[in-house]
C-alpha cells in the first residue's frame, strides 16, 4: 500500500483543527517507534490548565482488552497458589458458575470465552439500568448495586456463541471471576501483569468515575451550544476503569508491536481469526474489534464516557498504530480513521450517484428481535440512513442499486414493505415489515396504565392520552425520568433515551404493545439493540 507523501505533523495538525473541542491528544507509532504526536487545548477550561501528553484520562472500554490480556497471562502463568489447586480453566469455569444464576449456566453452554468475545447473549447492564429506574446523573456503585443486577440476569437475548452483541457486563463478570480465582484485586493484577510490562508508568485502575485523578475534566456540549463539565458518578471495573496518559498509550502501542512478532504472546492469541458456533467469522475476540479500513485490516477498540471519547487501532501488517484521546464527545474513531487513511494513502470509495427507491422510507418492525428500524433519506445521493429508533446515530447505507446497499459489514435490501438486513459482524439476519400510522391512534386510550416485568423486577408507568404518551420505569435503582414516547405505527412506540448512566445512551427503546382476545392492550415487548426481548404485562 503506497504511503502518502504528506508529513505526519501536517496530518495530525489537520485532525486537531477538525476535532478541536476543549482538548485532545493523538499519536502515531510505526515499527514500534513514536513518529508523531499532537496535543492541543485544555485539560480544564475554567482553570486554564493545558492538556499535555502526561495528562491522565479514563480510557473506558479500551480497558476490556487489558482484562483479556490479564486472563490469557493467568492461564499461561498461573500464580503458584492457583496452580497448586489444579487446572486454572476448571477453576475459572467453577467460579463463573458460582457467580451467575443457574438459569444462565446449566445446560446453556455459556463459557468464559463467550463473555470475552461478546457472544454471551447477556443483556447489557448499562442499558438495563434504564428499566431499573436510574436517572442519568445517579450514582451506581459496584458493591451496592451490582449484586442485585446479577440476581436479575435470568435469561439471554440469544443463544450463547451464536451472535455478537456488545455487553459491558461480560467484562464486569470476567473481572470478578479473575478476582475470585486469584484472591487478588483487579487493579493489582493489571498493574503487575500488563501495565508494568507495557511500560505504562502512570496508568492505573480507578473504578469510580467521580474520583478520576486530576486535572482533566470531561466536557459535554458543542462549540455551537457551549461546553459544560460532564457529571459521572458510576463505578465500573473490568468493563472499563483504567486511566492513562497519551505517553502511557504510546508505550502500550510499542508493546503490542513487539508482541505481534511473538507467536506465543497473548496478543497473537487475541488477534487470531475467530468464529461463532456456526462457523461464521467473528470480528470481535478477547476485547478487540477487527475492522477493515478500505482493504487494510485493523484491530482496536474505542471508549466512551460522558465527556470523553477515545480510540486506539493497530494495523499489524503495516506496523502502524494510532491512538486518540479527547476530553469531549467528538468522534475519536473517525479521527483515527482519518489519520490511518492519510498515512497509508487510502482514499474513501466514491458513493455511486444512485437514486434511492421510495420503498426505503418508513419504519419497519423485525419480529424476532422486536426492534423498530427507521429508514430515512441520506444526506447525499446514493445514501439512506438506518437507525434502530430515532436516536441521532445512524448507519449510512451506500447504495449499490436503488433498493439495496451496504455499510461496513452490513447489507440491506428493501422489497416493497419488507426490509432485509444482514448484520454480518453480529451474525444476525433481520427481516422487518413496514408498520403504518393509524389515524385513530389519538382516540385509543388503552395504552395507559401500569405494566410489570417480573423477570427483571421492573415496573413501567404509561401516562398521557390522545396520542401523546409518556413513560417511566421503576426498579431497584429508583424512579426513572418521565420520558416522551413517539408513535411509530401499528401498536409500536419508541421510548426515547437520549441520556443514560453510561455513555453513549442505549438509544431509543422499541415498545411493541400486544392485545388480548377482546382487543384490549395486555402488555408489550421492549428492547434496544443492547437489551432485547423483555415482556411487560399490564397489571
Amino acid at each position: 500500500m503506497p504511503a502518502t507523501q504528506r508529513p505526519i505533523d501536517e496530518i495530525l495538525n489537520t485532525v486537531a483543527r477538525r476535532y478541536r473541542g476543549p482538548g485532545g491528544a493523538i499519536a502515531v507509532v510505526k515499527n514500534g517507534e513514536l513518529v508523531g504526536q499532537r496535543v492541543w487545548g485544555y485539560a480544564d477550561l475554567d482553570r486554564r490548565i493545558p492538556l499535555t501528553s502526561e495528562t491522565q484520562m479514563p480510557i473506558c472500554s479500551i480497558t476490556k482488552q487489558f482484562v483479556c490480556a490479564l486472563l490469557l497471562d493467568l492461564e499461561r502463568n498461573p500464580p503458584p497458589a492457583v496452580a497448586a489447586k489444579g487446572d486454572i480453566q476448571s477453576q475459572l469455569t467453577k467460579k463463573l458458575h458460582e457467580f451467575l444464576r443457574p438459569e444462565l449456566t446449566e445446560g446453556t453452554g455459556l463459557i468464559l470465552q463467550h463473555l470475552c468475545d461478546m457472544q454471551s447473549g447477556i443483556r447489557d447492564y448499562w442499558a438495563m439500568t434504564t428499566l431499573w429506574g436510574a436517572k442519568p446523573d445517579d450514582e451506581f456503585l459496584i458493591e451496592r448495586d451490582c449484586p442485585p443486577m446479577v440476581d436479575r440476569m435470568r435469561s439471554f437475548h440469544f443463544k450463547p456463541g451464536m451472535e455478537y452483541s456488545y455487553c459491558n457486563v461480560n467484562f464486569y463478570i470476567v473481572a470478578r471471576v479473575i478476582e475470585k480465582v486469584t484472591g487478588e484485586p483487579l487493579g493489582k493484577l493489571l498493574a503487575e501483569r500488563v501495565l508494568q510490562p507495557a511500560g505504562m508508568t502512570t496508568a492505573l485502575l480507578c473504578p469510580n468515575t467521580a474520583k478520576h485523578p486530576g486535572p482533566c475534566v470531561g466536557y459535554e456540549g458543542t462549540e455551537e451550544h457551549g461546553y459544560y463539565e460532564a457529571v459521572n458518578r458510576m463505578e465500573w471495573s473490568g468493563d472499563a476503569g483504567l486511566v492513562a496518559s497519551l505517553t502511557d498509550m504510546v508505550a502500550y502501542e510499542k508493546y503490542l508491536e513487539r508482541l505481534s512478532s511473538d507467536p506465543k504472546s497473548w496478543y497473537r492469541t487475541a488477534i487470531e481469526p475467530h468464529t461463532f458456533s456456526d462457523g461464521n467469522t467473528a470480528r470481535y475476540h478477547y476485547g478487540l474489534g477487527h475492522t477493515n479500513l478500505h482493504g487494510v485490516d485493523t484491530i482496536g477498540h474505542g471508549g466512551a464516557l460522558r465527556g470523553y471519547r477515545l480510540h486506539r487501532r493497530h494495523a499489524p501488517n503495516e506496523h502502524i498504530s494510532v491512538v486518540a484521546l479527547f476530553n469531549h464527545e467528538a468522534d475519536a474513531s473517525s479521527a483515527v480513521d482519518d489519520v490511518l487513511r492519510d498515512i497509508l494513502g487510502l482514499s474513501k470509495p466514491e458513493t455511486p450517484q444512485i437514486e434511492a427507491s421510495s420503498h426505503w422510507n418508513g419504519t419497519f418492525l423485525d419480529q424476532e428481535t422486536g426492534l423498530a428500524i427507521v429508514v430515512s433519506k441520506g444526506l447525499n445521493m446514493g445514501e439512506v440512513r438506518i437507525s434502530y429508533g430515532f436516536q441521532p446515530s445512524a448507519e449510512v447505507i451506500k447504495l449499490t442499486a436503488s433498493n439495496q446497499g451496504h455499510f461496513q459489514s452490513m447489507t440491506a435490501v428493501v422489497e416493497g414493505d419488507v426490509l432485509k438486513i444482514h448484520r454480518i459482524s453480529d451474525n444476525r439476519k433481520l427481516e422487518a415489515r413496514r408498520i403504518t400510522i393509524r389515524e385513530t391512534i389519538s382516540k385509543d386510550e388503552s395504552f395507559t396504565g401500569e405494566y410489570r416485568c417480573a423477570e427483571v423486577g421492573s415496573t413501567f408507568h404509561c401516562s398521557g392520552g390522545s396520542g401523546v404518551l409518556y413513560g417511566t420505569f421503576e426498579g431497584y435503582l429508583g424512579n426513572g425520568p418521565l420520558t416522551p414516547m413517539k408513535y411509530l405505527g401499528d401498536d409500536v412506540w419508541a421510548l426515547t433515551c437520549p441520556r443514560g448512566l453510561d455513555a453513549p445512551a442505549p438509544g431509543d427503546w422499541t415498545v411493541s404493545f400486544y392485545r388480548d382476545e377482546s382487543g384490549g392492550v395486555a402488555g408489550f415487548r421492549i428492547g434496544c439493540w443492547l437489551a432485547r426481548g423483555l415482556h411487560f404485562v399490564k397489571v
